[in-house]
């Protein structure tokens, strides 16, 4: 797996093609905006595990142009997932690995219907990050990334992959459960991807201020574990003191969601929010206050226009 394209090159996919890419790994950004930035100014990464100059990346506008790949790293919101195929078909050989580092659910399962599931994986980044400028990456905290086959995929592409990601510094280990794995990321994502939307567009660290919101907070993320549990996943209650605790660490942070309703772009809904919550009450499942705030982002989104 030498040859890597990024599909997305945001902050995640920045943060991580950078890593890659100074590893020694051949990594091609398909660039949506800020493409001329990036072949003029390369990428600067500023990190508390060590900073990044790359006066130089390998910046694409089309799929066509980069051509196939050995590793497919999928990094853009889940928001665009309707331009897969159309994308990601070109960069494909026979043995290409697709690994979608997306939030939520369903994107696994919908690659695997457009590429077949041999070929998938589910990575998860956890991760404190933002994009300043198109060549300008923000690493605050964390990065751990944790990988999982879907269905048929092979274990030792797997074991390959971990590697890969280990050898560019970035602590990354693989998980036996891919679904309960994106479960507990979940609890984090409904929570406070959710919460700091609804409650006016505050700080993780805003949100924590009062007991109120930590209440909140707390109350969603049981009701996340609700879910997991009812779909048969055993997912202990102390990981939401774990998760609360690693967040008051991270300070003043804005997630991904309310960066993007700030701005103004489509939020990751579906996958974050909606899907979750379908298959959680499918299962038997009641989630009040999930679904109460479900109802509040489509106000606030109905509001924004």
């Amino acid at each position: 797996m030498r040859r890597i394209a990024i599909v997305g090159s945001g902050a995640v996919g920045c943060y991580y093609g950078a890593r890659l890419s100074a590893a020694g790994y051949d990594v091609r950004f398909l660039v949506r905006s800020g493409y001329s930035v990036l072949n003029e100014k390369g990428l600067t990464v500023k990190s508390p595990d060590g900073d990044l100059e790359l006066p130089s990346v390998q910046a694409f506008l089309s799929a066509e142009d980069i051509g196939p790949v050995d590793l497919v790293i999928l990094a853009w919101k889940t928001t665009s997932n309707g331009a897969c195929r159309d994308v990601i078909s070109p960069l494909l050989h026979e043995g290409t690995v697709i690994l979608t580092l997306q939030n939520g659910l369903g994107t696994t399962e919908y690659l695997a219907q457009l590429f077949g599931a041999e070929r998938i994986y589910g990575g998860l980044c956890f991760v404190c990050i933002n994009r300043l400028a198109p060549e300008q990456i923000n690493h605050i905290a964390q990065g751990l990334v944790t990988i999982g086959e879907y269905n048929d995929a092979e274990p030792a592409r797997l074991a390959q992959l971990v590697s890969l990601f280990s050898d560019a510094e970035i602590s990354c280990r693989a998980v036996e459960d891919l679904q309960k794995a994106q479960w507990i990321k979940l609890i984090w994502n409904v929570a406070f991807n959710g919460l700091c939307i609804t409650e006016g567009g505050v700080t993780t660290a805003e949100l924590l201020a009062s007991n109120e919101g930590e209440s909140l907070v707390r109350k969603i993320m049981a009701e996340v574990i609700d879910g997991a549990t009812a779909l048969g996943m055993s997912i202990p209650v102390s990981t939401i003191d774990e998760q609360v605790v690693s967040t008051k660490e991270m300070g003043s942070y804005r997630p991904s969601s309310l960066i993007d309703y700030l701005e103004g772009r489509e939020v990751e809904l579906q996958a974050i929010w909606v899907e979750p919550l379908r298959r959680a009450e499918r299962a038997g499942a009641r989630l009040p206050a999930w679904v109460q705030l479900l109802a509040d982002l489509r106000t606030r989104l109905a509001e924004r226009g």
